[in-house]
């Protein structure tokens, strides 16, 4: 009687035993398809997240650099030049850092950056022949609205753990602050006493926000 419960009792386990192993067996393709299908989506999001932080964020050193040279071409020789051209120096090397950028992950670059060459530099030239503290009002109005965009860039940025996502994040650090030296630098030369300044900053703070969620897409 023994006996037979005994054999009875392993019968059943030995089919339990099956039926996991079975389960086990047949679980792990599953998991697999369904992680590869995760980590394809994360990476294709990445990309994207990638491709619109690199390709603005060129498109705007680029309208930097075309704004000092407006402003230089102006102010070369006055009280105001050897800052512009301090200024204008940084930019160029955010610019390298971005066309570095560009090339590397393949980033199709604004397909507006003819426009962003015209714009910017008659912006630069534009506030230059309206005196030295409008130049530097243009400055910080511009800077203002990059340093936010850079801000929220950042946070989105600070979540990726990739080594791709941590070199982009210490760029846009960099090309950070120093916008915010441009932008201290437009106040200590006596940006804010620039006439209408109020109107004139509110006037360049715009188009700049129009000209970043343009270059995002196009």
């Amino acid at each position: 009687m023994r006996h037979g419960i005994r054999f009875q009792v392993n019968k059943m386990l030995s089919q339990v035993l099956r039926s996991s192993l079975f389960s086990a067996q047949s679980l792990p393709p599953f998991r697999a398809r369904s992680f590869a299908a995760v980590a394809r989506h994360q990476q294709e999001k990445r990309r994207e997240l990638f491709d619109r932080v690199i390709r603005v964020d060129h498109a705007g050193e680029y309208g930097a650099d075309r704004i000092y040279a407006g402003q230089m071409t102006i102010l070369a020789n006055s009280g105001a030049g050897e800052t512009i051209q301090h200024m204008w120096e940084q930019e160029k090397e955010h610019l390298r850092l971005f066309n570095d950028l560009i090339d590397r992950h393949r980033t199709r670059p604004s397909a507006l950056l003819p426009i962003w060459n015209v714009a910017g530099f008659a912006l630069g030239a534009g506030s230059a022949l309206l005196g030295e503290k409008m130049a530097m009002a243009c400055t910080i109005a511009v800077e203002t609205v990059i340093m936010e965009h850079y801000d929220t860039q950042m946070k989105a940025l600070e979540v990726d753990d990739s080594d791709e996502g941590k070199e982009l994040l210490e760029i846009i650090k960099k090309c950070r602050d120093d916008e915010e030296h441009h932008h201290d630098l437009g106040i200590e030369h006596e940006g804010m006493d620039a006439p209408l300044y109020s109107i004139a900053t509110c006037a360049i703070k715009t188009g700049c926000k129009i000209a970043i969620a343009i270059a995002e897409r196009v």
